[in-house]
């Protein structure tokens, strides 16, 4: 990575994902994570603090250095283990059936080979396993679909390949997935284009 992904974007993302107004996405999003938890995009750790009790250990995946020297007070002030143990969504080191959920924060929205993340994903929890998701992507409205393919070109080069029209739910069907819930919505006080949220759960097969 160059300079600015590697030095510059974990701090961009800390602080644009870190707000206090995504703490309810966040604590939604984690709630029923049980057992060992693979959470792919780790970042800084901005999840930690709301791991329910019924989660045993997480295996972080996490591309970054930076991001992960970031989240070590968070990770040391976790009430259960968590290890770095990837550094690749697409391609996860972990043997078949290794999780009982998976957790995926904004993080979707810029893996580059998506479909091999979902399947990499699907392939390492076990039968009836739970993916938990919120990420931003393609929005309800046709108009302001339009907005988002016209701005994804100038938002891939910004923000470090993140798309902002990507269909999330698609994705995730596409990929096996059962959704079992999803709430689609505008994130409150901001802009539409890049606030299309989808927040759910879905049981791999």
């Amino acid at each position: 990575m160059g300079i600015y992904e590697d030095r510059l974007l974990p701090r961009i993302i800390d602080l644009t994902c870190g707000s206090k107004f995504l703490a309810p996405e966040r604590q939604r999003v984690c709630a029923g994570l049980h057992g060992r938890v693979v959470e792919i995009g780790f970042g800084s750790g901005r999840n930690v603090p709301f791991y329910p009790a019924t989660v045993t250990s997480v295996s972080a995946v996490e591309p970054a250095d930076l991001g992960w020297r970031m989240a070590a007070e968070r990770v040391a002030a976790a009430t259960v283990p968590v290890e770095r143990s990837g550094l690749d969504g697409q391609s996860l080191p972990f043997a078949d059936n290794s999780f009982d959920s998976a957790l995926s924060t904004w993080t979707l929205c810029t893996i580059p080979d998506v479909e091999a993340a979902l399947g990499e994903i699907r392939r390492v929890l076990t039968p009836g396993g739970t993916l938990h998701f919120v990420e931003h992507g393609l929005a309800p409205d046709a108009a302001v679909q339009k907005w988002q393919h016209r701005l994804n070109p100038v938002q891939k080069t910004i923000a470090g390949g993140c798309h902002l029209d990507r269909d999330i739910r698609g994705l995730i069907e596409s990929a096996g997935f059962e959704i079992r819930e999803i709430d689609r919505y505008y994130q409150k006080d901001g802009p539409k284009f890049i606030g299309a949220l989808s927040l759910g759960t879905a049981v791999a097969g």
